[in-house]
């Protein structure tokens, strides 16, 4: 039998019981925080997800992604869970080093706060004014800010730069300008993206003085602002890699009933 294809929401949810090893949900799937349980059941059941379940898992936490591709992050990004992680993290941080502190859930900078030192970010927390977890790092001062859209064949990158404030987002007043994508950068997104199961990606990343590059987040879709790509044309490249990877797997199942003939 064909394996059964689910574009949206209302269809994987209505059909969510029925669905059986070997069929195939496509598109980002809409859930509440207190859902997200339900991707690692797909999974485990056997259902692919396009794109993976781990990239729409990681593209809904900054935590997830600072502790699956933290090797990609700045020196001294740390995930804070609780007070005992703040606790312990008192006595790692010099206390007049700035610090800036990620809300999981937030985007669009939002979630973006600069604090003078760890002790503020200490106060802060027990006081309950942050929600754990969240990430942390320290203020890496001079950086530029570099995004790099990936969709397959289709990329561009370009900085975003504000003179004004230390949130180069340009919901911020930002501005933009283009950044040459040379094979290097290329790979280290590939790179990135293959170990959270990304097949296309937008990410950000902060560029130091020496010309180091470190991932500061990466989602499956991000604001196309300062960009040459257009929401048309994005939107379509989206739905050709999910084309191209429903193809693609429906294929290796016809080759696996092919090799396994029932008599």
């Amino acid at each position: 039998m064909p394996a059964s294809i689910i574009r949206d929401n209302k269809s994987l949810f209505a059909r969510y019981e029925e669905l059986v090893a070997g069929d195939i949900v496509v598109g980002r799937i809409r859930l509440r925080t207190s859902e997200e349980g339900l991707i690692t059941d797909l999974i485990q059941r056997g259902i692919h997800l396009v794109p993976s379940g781990l990239s729409q898992l990681c593209s809904r936490s900054k935590v997830l992604q600072a502790q699956l591709l933290k090797k990609f992050m700045g020196p001294g990004t740390c995930v804070v869970h609780d007070h005992h992680d703040m606790q312990r993290l008192v006595g790692q941080f010099r206390d007049n080093e700035p610090l800036v502190c990620k809300l999981d859930r937030a985007n669009g900078g939002t979630g973006i706060f600069r604090f003078p030192s760890i002790e503020d970010v200490y106060t802060q927390s027990m006081l309950g004014s942050l929600d754990y977890p969240f990430v942390l790092q320290p203020f890496y001062a001079g950086c530029r800010d570099v995004r790099v859209v990936m969709l397959g064949d289709v990329r561009e990158a370009y900085e975003r730069h504000n003179s004004k404030n230390f949130r180069h987002n340009l919901h911020f007043g930002g501005t933009s300008r283009s950044w040459p994508l040379d094979p290097e950068l290329q790979e280290l997104c590939e790179r990135i993206m293959n170990r959270a199961g990304f097949p296309y990606a937008h990410l950000d990343f902060l560029v130091n003085a020496d010309g180091d590059f470190w991932l500061s987040e990466i989602n499956l879709r991000g604001g196309l602002r300062g960009a040459e790509l257009n929401q048309g044309d994005y939107l379509a490249q989206v739905e050709k890699i999910h084309a191209g990877i429903v193809d693609g797997l429906c294929e290796q199942q016809q080759e696996s009933r092919g090799n396994n003939p029932v008599f």
